[in-house]
Protein backbone atom coordinates (compact mmCIF):
# COMPACT_ATOMS: atom_id res chain seq x y z
CA UNK A 1 0.00 0.00 0.00
CA UNK A 2 1.53 2.99 -0.96
CA UNK A 3 1.88 6.33 1.55
CA UNK A 4 -0.97 7.92 -0.33
CA UNK A 5 -3.22 5.61 0.86
CA UNK A 6 -5.98 6.81 3.41
CA UNK A 7 -5.69 4.10 6.88
CA UNK A 8 -8.90 5.67 9.18
CA UNK A 9 -11.21 5.58 11.95
CA UNK A 10 -14.99 6.26 11.02
CA UNK A 11 -17.80 7.45 13.26
CA UNK A 12 -21.64 8.91 12.61
CA UNK A 13 -22.83 12.15 15.10
CA UNK A 14 -26.00 10.94 16.09
CA UNK A 15 -24.04 7.37 17.36
CA UNK A 16 -21.37 8.94 19.38
CA UNK A 17 -23.69 12.38 20.44
CA UNK A 18 -26.80 12.41 20.62
CA UNK A 19 -29.61 14.65 19.27
CA UNK A 20 -32.69 15.89 21.22
CA UNK A 21 -33.94 17.00 18.37
CA UNK A 22 -33.54 13.29 16.06
CA UNK A 23 -36.03 11.19 15.13
CA UNK A 24 -33.79 8.64 16.37
CA UNK A 25 -34.03 10.37 19.56
CA UNK A 26 -37.44 9.21 20.90
CA UNK A 27 -37.21 6.30 18.54
CA UNK A 28 -35.53 3.55 21.15
CA UNK A 29 -35.88 3.65 24.65
CA UNK A 30 -32.43 2.27 25.68
CA UNK A 31 -31.35 6.38 24.41
CA UNK A 32 -32.90 8.08 27.34
CA UNK A 33 -30.82 6.94 29.93
CA UNK A 34 -27.66 8.20 27.98
CA UNK A 35 -29.31 10.80 25.13
CA UNK A 36 -25.82 12.35 25.19
CA UNK A 37 -24.18 8.87 24.26
CA UNK A 38 -20.56 9.32 24.59
CA UNK A 39 -20.85 13.03 24.96
CA UNK A 40 -18.60 13.50 21.82
CA UNK A 41 -19.95 16.89 21.10
CA UNK A 42 -18.07 18.13 24.07
CA UNK A 43 -15.22 16.03 24.10
CA UNK A 44 -14.36 16.13 20.69
CA UNK A 45 -11.19 17.84 21.30
CA UNK A 46 -9.83 14.97 23.74
CA UNK A 47 -11.26 12.04 20.86
CA UNK A 48 -9.54 13.65 17.95
CA UNK A 49 -6.18 13.48 20.43
CA UNK A 50 -7.39 9.89 20.71
CA UNK A 51 -7.24 9.60 16.46
CA UNK A 52 -3.55 11.03 17.06
CA UNK A 53 -2.44 8.38 19.13
CA UNK A 54 -3.86 6.05 17.03
CA UNK A 55 -1.95 7.56 14.14
CA UNK A 56 -4.37 7.11 11.17
CA UNK A 57 -4.11 9.75 8.90
CA UNK A 58 -7.98 10.16 8.21
CA UNK A 59 -11.10 10.22 9.59
CA UNK A 60 -14.50 10.31 8.96
CA UNK A 61 -17.31 11.58 10.96
CA UNK A 62 -20.87 12.92 10.30
CA UNK A 63 -22.26 16.41 10.95
CA UNK A 64 -26.37 16.20 12.88
CA UNK A 65 -28.77 17.89 10.85
CA UNK A 66 -31.03 18.12 13.85
CA UNK A 67 -28.55 19.84 15.70
CA UNK A 68 -28.00 21.91 12.88
CA UNK A 69 -31.35 22.76 11.61
CA UNK A 70 -33.94 21.34 14.85
CA UNK A 71 -36.54 23.51 13.68
CA UNK A 72 -37.53 23.81 9.22
CA UNK A 73 -36.00 27.04 8.77
CA UNK A 74 -34.41 27.94 11.98
CA UNK A 75 -30.01 27.76 11.86
CA UNK A 76 -28.10 27.07 14.94
CA UNK A 77 -25.12 28.73 13.99
CA UNK A 78 -23.20 27.46 16.88
CA UNK A 79 -23.63 23.52 15.47
CA UNK A 80 -22.29 24.63 12.25
CA UNK A 81 -19.53 26.33 13.84
CA UNK A 82 -18.67 23.28 16.17
CA UNK A 83 -18.47 21.04 13.23
CA UNK A 84 -16.63 23.34 11.11
CA UNK A 85 -13.79 23.56 14.44
CA UNK A 86 -14.11 19.70 14.06
CA UNK A 87 -12.69 19.64 10.51
CA UNK A 88 -10.38 22.22 10.79
CA UNK A 89 -8.80 20.42 14.22
CA UNK A 90 -8.46 17.69 12.30
CA UNK A 91 -6.67 19.35 9.47
CA UNK A 92 -4.37 21.22 12.06
CA UNK A 93 -3.88 18.00 13.56
CA UNK A 94 -2.58 16.51 9.95
CA UNK A 95 -5.82 14.01 9.66
CA UNK A 96 -7.95 14.39 6.31
CA UNK A 97 -11.58 14.62 7.29
CA UNK A 98 -13.97 12.53 5.26
CA UNK A 99 -17.38 14.74 5.91
CA UNK A 100 -20.74 12.33 5.74
CA UNK A 101 -23.67 14.47 5.47
CA UNK A 102 -26.58 12.06 6.29
CA UNK A 103 -26.08 9.43 8.21
CA UNK A 104 -29.57 8.02 8.65
CA UNK A 105 -30.85 10.25 10.89
CA UNK A 106 -33.06 13.49 10.28
CA UNK A 107 -35.04 16.18 12.41
CA UNK A 108 -37.81 15.07 13.99
CA UNK A 109 -40.28 17.49 11.96
CA UNK A 110 -38.49 16.38 8.43
CA UNK A 111 -39.94 12.65 9.47
CA UNK A 112 -43.24 14.36 10.12
CA UNK A 113 -43.70 16.11 7.78
CA UNK A 114 -41.73 15.26 4.41
CA UNK A 115 -39.69 12.36 4.78
CA UNK A 116 -37.80 10.78 1.96
CA UNK A 117 -41.10 9.76 -0.37
CA UNK A 118 -42.47 13.08 -0.73
CA UNK A 119 -40.97 15.49 -3.66
CA UNK A 120 -40.49 18.50 -1.70
CA UNK A 121 -37.66 16.20 0.53
CA UNK A 122 -35.14 16.97 -2.13
CA UNK A 123 -35.44 20.85 -1.65
CA UNK A 124 -35.29 20.86 2.08
CA UNK A 125 -32.13 18.08 2.55
CA UNK A 126 -30.80 20.50 -0.27
CA UNK A 127 -31.16 23.55 1.60
CA UNK A 128 -29.47 21.75 4.66
CA UNK A 129 -26.43 20.94 2.28
CA UNK A 130 -26.07 24.29 0.54
CA UNK A 131 -25.71 25.56 4.15
CA UNK A 132 -23.13 22.58 5.03
CA UNK A 133 -20.89 22.86 2.27
CA UNK A 134 -20.56 26.54 1.64
CA UNK A 135 -19.55 26.42 5.54
CA UNK A 136 -17.01 23.74 6.01
CA UNK A 137 -14.52 24.54 3.45
CA UNK A 138 -11.06 22.95 2.51
CA UNK A 139 -12.56 19.76 3.38
CA UNK A 140 -11.86 17.18 0.15
CA UNK A 141 -13.66 14.15 0.91
CA UNK A 142 -17.03 14.03 0.77
CA UNK A 143 -19.94 11.20 1.83
CA UNK A 144 -23.63 12.37 0.98
CA UNK A 145 -25.91 9.04 2.32
CA UNK A 146 -24.52 6.60 3.91
CA UNK A 147 -26.14 3.29 2.79
CA UNK A 148 -29.09 4.36 1.08
CA UNK A 149 -30.34 1.42 0.59
CA UNK A 150 -30.13 0.27 4.36
CA UNK A 151 -31.92 3.36 5.04
CA UNK A 152 -34.67 2.28 2.61
CA UNK A 153 -34.98 -1.54 3.99
CA UNK A 154 -35.40 -0.31 7.30
CA UNK A 155 -37.37 2.88 7.16
CA UNK A 156 -39.86 1.86 4.22
CA UNK A 157 -39.99 -2.19 3.81
CA UNK A 158 -39.56 -3.44 7.71
CA UNK A 159 -40.54 -0.54 9.31
CA UNK A 160 -37.68 -0.49 12.00
CA UNK A 161 -36.48 2.79 11.59
CA UNK A 162 -37.88 5.78 11.10
CA UNK A 163 -39.92 7.04 9.65
CA UNK A 164 -41.25 3.38 10.08
CA UNK A 165 -43.48 2.87 6.76
CA UNK A 166 -43.74 -0.50 5.06
CA UNK A 167 -44.19 0.63 1.72
CA UNK A 168 -42.32 -0.88 -1.22
CA UNK A 169 -43.96 1.43 -3.93
CA UNK A 170 -42.62 4.18 -1.19
CA UNK A 171 -39.27 3.04 -0.54
CA UNK A 172 -38.83 3.37 -4.56
CA UNK A 173 -39.99 6.99 -4.58
CA UNK A 174 -38.34 8.10 -1.29
CA UNK A 175 -34.74 6.08 -3.08
CA UNK A 176 -35.41 8.16 -6.48
CA UNK A 177 -35.50 11.46 -3.84
CA UNK A 178 -32.00 10.25 -2.06
CA UNK A 179 -30.28 9.90 -5.48
CA UNK A 180 -31.84 13.19 -7.18
CA UNK A 181 -30.12 14.15 -3.71
CA UNK A 182 -26.74 13.00 -3.96
CA UNK A 183 -26.30 14.23 -7.69
CA UNK A 184 -27.19 17.93 -6.41
CA UNK A 185 -25.10 17.52 -4.00
CA UNK A 186 -21.91 16.51 -5.77
CA UNK A 187 -22.52 19.15 -8.06
CA UNK A 188 -22.68 21.53 -5.32
CA UNK A 189 -19.69 20.28 -3.81
CA UNK A 190 -17.71 20.39 -7.16
CA UNK A 191 -18.67 24.21 -7.93
CA UNK A 192 -17.06 25.21 -4.64
CA UNK A 193 -14.04 22.53 -4.07
CA UNK A 194 -12.48 21.62 -7.70
CA UNK A 195 -10.59 18.39 -7.01
CA UNK A 196 -13.27 17.15 -4.21
CA UNK A 197 -13.53 13.55 -4.33
CA UNK A 198 -17.22 12.70 -3.44
CA UNK A 199 -19.39 9.37 -2.65
CA UNK A 200 -21.89 7.46 -1.27
CA UNK A 201 -20.85 4.38 1.13
CA UNK A 202 -23.11 1.62 -0.16
CA UNK A 203 -22.88 -1.32 2.13
CA UNK A 204 -21.97 -4.70 0.27
CA UNK A 205 -22.58 -8.17 1.78
CA UNK A 206 -21.22 -11.42 0.68
CA UNK A 207 -24.78 -13.54 -0.09
CA UNK A 208 -24.91 -17.38 -0.18
CA UNK A 209 -27.47 -19.31 -0.78
CA UNK A 210 -28.81 -21.50 2.72
CA UNK A 211 -28.86 -24.66 0.58
CA UNK A 212 -26.43 -24.58 -2.34
CA UNK A 213 -28.33 -27.85 -3.80
CA UNK A 214 -32.07 -25.97 -3.45
CA UNK A 215 -32.38 -23.93 -6.76
CA UNK A 216 -34.97 -21.54 -5.21
CA UNK A 217 -31.97 -20.40 -2.43
CA UNK A 218 -29.83 -19.83 -5.14
CA UNK A 219 -32.48 -17.99 -7.65
CA UNK A 220 -32.78 -15.91 -4.42
CA UNK A 221 -29.58 -14.96 -3.35
CA UNK A 222 -28.62 -13.99 -7.21
CA UNK A 223 -31.62 -11.29 -6.76
CA UNK A 224 -30.31 -10.33 -3.28
CA UNK A 225 -26.39 -10.14 -4.70
CA UNK A 226 -28.05 -7.98 -7.91
CA UNK A 227 -30.50 -5.63 -5.71
CA UNK A 228 -27.78 -5.61 -2.90
CA UNK A 229 -24.95 -4.90 -4.42
CA UNK A 230 -24.81 -4.08 -7.78
CA UNK A 231 -27.77 -2.51 -8.39
CA UNK A 232 -26.48 0.93 -7.14
CA UNK A 233 -22.90 0.66 -8.71
CA UNK A 234 -24.37 0.16 -12.08
CA UNK A 235 -26.70 2.94 -12.00
CA UNK A 236 -23.58 5.37 -11.21
CA UNK A 237 -22.58 3.86 -14.79
CA UNK A 238 -25.44 3.86 -16.68
CA UNK A 239 -28.05 5.91 -15.28
CA UNK A 240 -30.71 3.51 -14.61
CA UNK A 241 -31.53 1.89 -11.80
CA UNK A 242 -32.89 -1.43 -12.12
CA UNK A 243 -33.67 -4.17 -10.13
CA UNK A 244 -36.21 -6.95 -8.88
CA UNK A 245 -37.38 -8.22 -6.02
CA UNK A 246 -39.68 -11.20 -5.27
CA UNK A 247 -43.58 -10.17 -5.71
CA UNK A 248 -43.00 -6.69 -7.05
CA UNK A 249 -42.59 -5.46 -10.59
CA UNK A 250 -39.60 -4.59 -12.35
CA UNK A 251 -38.07 -1.74 -11.36
CA UNK A 252 -36.69 0.57 -13.88
CA UNK A 253 -36.08 4.64 -13.54
CA UNK A 254 -33.36 7.01 -14.37
CA UNK A 255 -31.65 8.60 -12.10
CA UNK A 256 -29.33 11.55 -12.52
CA UNK A 257 -26.13 10.11 -11.24
CA UNK A 258 -24.47 8.79 -14.30
CA UNK A 259 -20.60 9.35 -13.62
CA UNK A 260 -21.35 11.33 -10.53
CA UNK A 261 -18.53 9.42 -8.45
CA UNK A 262 -15.60 10.31 -7.42
CA UNK A 263 -14.49 6.99 -5.39
CA UNK A 264 -16.71 4.05 -4.14
CA UNK A 265 -17.23 4.00 -0.41
CA UNK A 266 -17.69 0.42 0.30
CA UNK A 267 -18.93 -0.65 4.20
CA UNK A 268 -18.73 -4.58 4.71
CA UNK A 269 -18.79 -6.48 7.53
CA UNK A 270 -20.61 -9.91 6.81
CA UNK A 271 -21.66 -12.29 4.54
CA UNK A 272 -25.46 -13.31 5.05
CA UNK A 273 -27.41 -16.89 3.61
CA UNK A 274 -30.66 -16.70 2.04
CA UNK A 275 -33.55 -19.26 2.40
CA UNK A 276 -36.60 -19.05 -0.10
CA UNK A 277 -39.87 -18.79 2.18
CA UNK A 278 -42.90 -18.38 0.48
CA UNK A 279 -44.80 -17.24 3.86
CA UNK A 280 -41.77 -14.61 4.17
CA UNK A 281 -41.73 -11.02 3.26
CA UNK A 282 -40.32 -10.74 -0.48
CA UNK A 283 -39.81 -14.86 0.12
CA UNK A 284 -37.21 -14.75 2.02
CA UNK A 285 -35.58 -16.19 5.26
CA UNK A 286 -31.92 -14.54 6.03
CA UNK A 287 -29.61 -16.10 8.26
CA UNK A 288 -25.93 -16.46 9.54
CA UNK A 289 -23.96 -19.49 9.75
CA UNK A 290 -20.54 -19.75 10.59
CA UNK A 291 -19.58 -22.29 7.73
CA UNK A 292 -15.64 -20.47 7.39
CA UNK A 293 -15.02 -21.04 10.76
CA UNK A 294 -13.91 -17.66 11.78
CA UNK A 295 -16.91 -17.25 14.42
CA UNK A 296 -19.39 -15.27 15.05
CA UNK A 297 -19.79 -11.35 16.13
CA UNK A 298 -21.51 -10.51 19.00
CA UNK A 299 -24.53 -9.66 16.90
CA UNK A 300 -24.38 -12.68 15.56
CA UNK A 301 -22.99 -11.72 11.96
CA UNK A 302 -20.34 -14.07 10.50
CA UNK A 303 -17.23 -13.04 10.31
CA UNK A 304 -15.99 -13.71 6.10
CA UNK A 305 -12.80 -12.05 5.28
CA UNK A 306 -13.47 -13.77 2.21
CA UNK A 307 -16.63 -11.77 1.42
CA UNK A 308 -14.61 -8.11 1.34
CA UNK A 309 -12.49 -9.52 -1.47
CA UNK A 310 -15.41 -10.57 -3.39
CA UNK A 311 -17.68 -7.37 -3.02
CA UNK A 312 -14.34 -5.19 -4.12
CA UNK A 313 -14.00 -7.01 -7.57
CA UNK A 314 -17.40 -6.37 -8.44
CA UNK A 315 -17.24 -2.85 -7.12
CA UNK A 316 -13.68 -2.90 -9.02
CA UNK A 317 -15.74 -3.41 -12.37
CA UNK A 318 -16.61 0.64 -11.91
CA UNK A 319 -15.79 3.04 -14.57
CA UNK A 320 -16.66 6.56 -14.81
CA UNK A 321 -17.09 8.00 -18.14
CA UNK A 322 -13.82 8.46 -19.54
CA UNK A 323 -13.52 4.66 -19.06
CA UNK A 324 -11.52 4.29 -16.39
CA UNK A 325 -11.79 2.43 -13.34
CA UNK A 326 -13.48 4.32 -10.37
CA UNK A 327 -11.10 4.43 -6.84
CA UNK A 328 -12.73 2.26 -3.83
CA UNK A 329 -12.16 3.20 -0.17
CA UNK A 330 -13.55 1.19 2.55
CA UNK A 331 -15.64 3.26 4.64
CA UNK A 332 -16.57 1.08 7.23
CA UNK A 333 -15.09 -2.49 8.24
CA UNK A 334 -15.23 -3.39 12.25
CA UNK A 335 -16.85 -6.21 14.32
CA UNK A 336 -19.00 -5.94 17.33
CA UNK A 337 -16.95 -8.16 20.00
CA UNK A 338 -15.99 -8.04 24.10
CA UNK A 339 -13.08 -10.14 22.57
CA UNK A 340 -9.95 -7.94 21.80
CA UNK A 341 -8.18 -10.92 20.35
CA UNK A 342 -11.18 -11.39 18.57
CA UNK A 343 -11.07 -7.51 16.85
CA UNK A 344 -7.31 -7.91 16.36
CA UNK A 345 -8.08 -11.05 14.15
CA UNK A 346 -10.73 -9.83 12.46
CA UNK A 347 -8.84 -6.57 11.20
CA UNK A 348 -5.76 -8.38 10.23
CA UNK A 349 -8.03 -10.77 8.10
CA UNK A 350 -9.52 -8.09 6.66
CA UNK A 351 -6.53 -5.77 6.02
CA UNK A 352 -5.21 -9.07 4.43
CA UNK A 353 -7.87 -8.94 1.89
CA UNK A 354 -7.63 -5.11 0.86
CA UNK A 355 -4.06 -6.17 0.09
CA UNK A 356 -5.00 -9.05 -1.81
CA UNK A 357 -7.17 -6.94 -4.00
CA UNK A 358 -4.25 -4.25 -4.53
CA UNK A 359 -1.87 -7.01 -5.61
CA UNK A 360 -4.78 -8.22 -7.94
CA UNK A 361 -4.42 -4.37 -9.84
CA UNK A 362 -7.47 -2.90 -7.73
CA UNK A 363 -7.37 0.60 -7.15
CA UNK A 364 -8.02 0.73 -3.44
CA UNK A 365 -7.28 3.79 -1.84
CA UNK A 366 -8.55 3.60 2.24
CA UNK A 367 -9.71 1.67 4.75
CA UNK A 368 -11.48 3.24 7.80
CA UNK A 369 -11.93 1.07 10.76
CA UNK A 370 -15.12 0.76 12.49
CA UNK A 371 -15.55 2.44 15.07
CA UNK A 372 -13.34 4.90 16.45
CA UNK A 373 -14.72 4.17 20.12
CA UNK A 374 -17.57 2.15 21.37
CA UNK A 375 -20.70 4.18 20.50
CA UNK A 376 -24.73 3.56 20.09
CA UNK A 377 -25.36 0.79 17.71
CA UNK A 378 -28.92 1.89 17.06
CA UNK A 379 -31.78 -1.30 17.71
CA UNK A 380 -29.04 -2.77 19.76
CA UNK A 381 -28.18 0.03 22.44
CA UNK A 382 -24.58 0.17 23.78
CA UNK A 383 -23.43 -2.94 24.64
CA UNK A 384 -22.79 -4.00 20.87
CA UNK A 385 -18.90 -2.66 21.11
CA UNK A 386 -17.58 -2.06 17.92
CA UNK A 387 -14.72 0.47 18.84
CA UNK A 388 -11.03 0.66 19.53
CA UNK A 389 -11.46 2.70 22.43
CA UNK A 390 -13.82 1.25 24.91
CA UNK A 391 -16.02 3.56 26.69
CA UNK A 392 -16.90 3.23 30.30
CA UNK A 393 -20.65 4.13 29.26
CA UNK A 394 -21.46 4.33 33.51
CA UNK A 395 -18.60 6.16 34.44
CA UNK A 396 -19.13 9.73 35.33
CA UNK A 397 -16.73 10.83 32.63
CA UNK A 398 -17.41 8.05 29.80
CA UNK A 399 -13.71 7.49 30.13
CA UNK A 400 -12.42 6.39 27.15
CA UNK A 401 -10.07 2.97 27.11
CA UNK A 402 -7.29 2.15 24.77
CA UNK A 403 -7.98 -1.54 23.64
CA UNK A 404 -5.82 -3.99 22.73
CA UNK A 405 -6.82 -3.51 18.98
CA UNK A 406 -6.14 -0.30 18.93
CA UNK A 407 -2.60 -0.81 20.25
CA UNK A 408 -2.55 -3.29 17.01
CA UNK A 409 -4.35 -1.22 14.41
CA UNK A 410 -1.17 1.53 15.54
CA UNK A 411 1.28 -0.42 15.20
CA UNK A 412 -0.15 -1.79 11.99
CA UNK A 413 -0.50 1.34 10.09
CA UNK A 414 2.57 2.58 11.50
CA UNK A 415 4.28 -0.87 9.51
CA UNK A 416 2.70 0.30 7.00
CA UNK A 417 4.89 3.67 6.78
CA UNK A 418 1.54 6.07 6.15
CA UNK A 419 1.92 9.39 5.91
CA UNK A 420 -1.24 11.82 5.21
CA UNK A 421 -2.73 11.65 1.48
Amino acid sequence: MDKGFLWGAATSAFQLEGSAYADWAGWDASLRKNPSITNHYSLYEEDIRLLKSLGVNAYRFSVEWSRIEPREGVWDEGAIDHYLRVAELLGETHIEPMVTLHHFTHPLWFTRKYAWHEQSSTEIFLRFAEKITSRIKNVRYWITFNEPYVLLLGGYIEGCMPPGIRDAGLAVKALENILVCHARAYDMIHARTPGAMVSVAHNMAAIAPWNRWNPADRVLSRIGIYFYNHSLPDAFMTGELKFRLPLMKPINIRVPIKGKLDFMGVNYYTRVHLRFSPFRKMCGELRHRDLGGHGLTDLGWEVHPEGLERVLEYASRLRDQDGRQVPLIITENGIATHDEDKRIKFIKMHVDAVEKCIGRGMDIRGYFYWSLMDNYEWLQGLDARFGLYRVDFESRNLTRTPTAAARFYSGLIKSKSVTRA
